[in-house]
């Protein structure tokens, strides 16, 4: 055999094995969710009512007109004792939304709310310097953040509080739930994938004994915790992660509470869904630049060492999947021989290593929270789930690269719409993520498998045929919605 043919299939396996690597990870959290499952947290103690500690809520908004008024009537409705709870309305916007929220004030204000608008001109730090200005002036000896698609329910302060009796608890994080799951099928995909990461990876991490992270919103912050960690910081796109990291290696303890669910506005655009991945990525990236070697050298487990590792370099697999995909069609080619005992010995493997892996992930995460629509609809829905994940490794390639890179981007907020039913439209709505070229390298790369599909079929490589299908639909549909909508 000539030796570039043995380089580039060495190449192929190796990158597969890497990928494999994450995908196994996949099943250790499964097996850490089941092995841990009955690991229920109680409060230390219920707080009586005459002693239940302030809380702040914090609102960090910028931008968000259609969205705003329907979270701040939320938070006014918590059900928590008036003279314990204060509202911070912090608002960096610069269009409409300065007048909603400020009339919106006024008005609560007006009917008894303990309720502030807070405006910054200059946007320093975005959402951690709006939530650090906002935490000099807060009362509360606890601070809840809502994001601005959230709408959470009354009786969940409650539900989340009485676990600060414990003075080693830092951070409590409710499940994201979502108001709009069944708007398209692309909010059906991304209901799927966060439940994986809320049931099954907050879950397994949080009862194992790992680290977690707070996820920006729905959870409740120790102010104390806040500033021992070092405060919030704006030199990564993920703020929540950063604070949750250094939290933890204080010595702080989380706690995550997947019954307690805060109903959220998933993003119904393709491209601002990608933005909102793309920020995730990067941001997980940078924290691992500036954390992961910190937690390494730290005096932690082992196990939770590992974890964070798995944790913060997850996006990698991203890159590997481009070049897997760069890689198939020469693979095929030079692949005269691709029998029976290649698929068993090699391929069979690593495909239960990578597909088989994620697919268990995300069913026993909705079998563990009760799909709606039943087992028939979800197993239609993951085809599609995979394909997206496939179809959005070019925008995160290039997310991953930029935060390896040190390349500095401001913190750019997903587009909200205020719609959760099917028959409300966006198209009329003020917002729009950015336009990038990323859709039509998209586009390309779907052209690539139509390619690829004819070389495995004239080679007899059967068996890829469904490997190469789920490449081709998730290039094309991530492209061509991408095109489609931001026209």
């Amino acid at each position: 055999m000539e030796w570039y043919r043995i380089i580039l299939i060495a190449a192929y396996l190796f990158i597969l094995l890497l990928l494999a690597v994450y995908g196994f990870h996949r099943s250790h959290l499964v097996w850490l969710f089941f092995r841990y499952k009955k690991n229920q947290p109680e409060p230390l103690k219920m707080y009586p009512a005459d002693e239940l500690p302030r809380v702040t809520v914090q609102c960090p908004l910028f931008n968000e007109m259609y969205v705003a008024e329907r979270l701040i009537d939320a938070v006014a409705e918590l059900d928590y004792p008036a003279e314990c709870l204060e509202i911070q309305v912090l608002d960096d916007s610069t269009d409409e939304t300065q007048g909603i929220c400020r009339d919106k004030v006024d008005e609560l204000k007006a009917k008894g709310v303990n309720i502030h608008y807070v405006h910054r001109d200059d946007r320093t730090g975005y959402k951690a310097g709006a939530l650090e200005n906002g935490l000099q002036k807060a009362t509360g000896e606890l601070v809840m953040v809502f994001d601005a698609d959230f709408v959470p329910q009354p009786d969940m302060l409650h539900n989340m509080v009485h676990y600060f009796s414990d003075d080693s608890v830092g951070m409590v994080q409710a499940r994201w739930g979502h108001v709009n799951r069944d708007y398209s099928s692309l909010t059906e995909v991304e209901a799927m994938m966060l439940d994986g990461h809320f049931v099954i990876e907050h879950t397994a991490r949080y009862r194992s004994g790992r680290f977690f992270n707070f996820n920006g919103t729905a959870g409740m912050w120790r102010k104390t915790t806040i500033s021992d960690a070092g405060g919030w910081q704006h030199d990564t796109l993920t703020e929540d992660m950063d604070l949750s990291y250094r939290a933890q290696l204080k010595g702080w303890n989380f706690i995550y509470l997947p019954d307690v669910v805060s109903p959220a506005e998933l993003p119904v655009e393709m491209n601002s869904f990608k933005s909102q991945q793309f920020r995730w990525a990067k941001g997980s990236i940078q924290v691992a630049r500036k954390l992961l070697p910190t937690i390494l050298r730290s005096d932690v487990s082992r196990g939770i060492k590992w974890e964070a590792f798995f944790h913060l370099t997850n996006n990698f697999a991203y890159p590997l999947l481009l070049l897997l995909s760069l890689l198939l069609v020469p693979n095929l080619i030079v692949r005269t021989h691709h029998g029976i005992r290649d698929v068993l010995l090699i391929d069979l493997p690593l495909f239960f290593g990578t597909t088989l892996s994620v697919v268990t992930f995300y069913v026993v995460s909705q079998r563990e929270i009760g799909t709606p629509q039943g087992v028939g609809r979800l197993l239609m829905r993951l085809p599609l789930m995979l394909a997206v994940g496939i179809g959005l490794c070019i925008n995160q390639t290039r997310a991953v690269f930029e935060a390896l890179l040190g390349r500095e981007t401001e913190f750019v907020r997903t587009p909200k719409h205020g719609v959760s039913k099917s028959d409300e439209s966006w198209t009329a709505k003020k917002y729009r993520a950015a336009k990038t070229l990323i859709p039509y390298f998209e586009l390309l790369m779907a052209a690539y498998f139509v390619l690829a599909f004819v070389v495995a079929l004239s080679g007899r490589h059967y068996v890829s045929l469904p490997f190469l299908g789920l490449f081709l639909v998730g290039y094309l549909y991530v492209g061509a919605l991408s095109v489609y909508q931001r026209r």
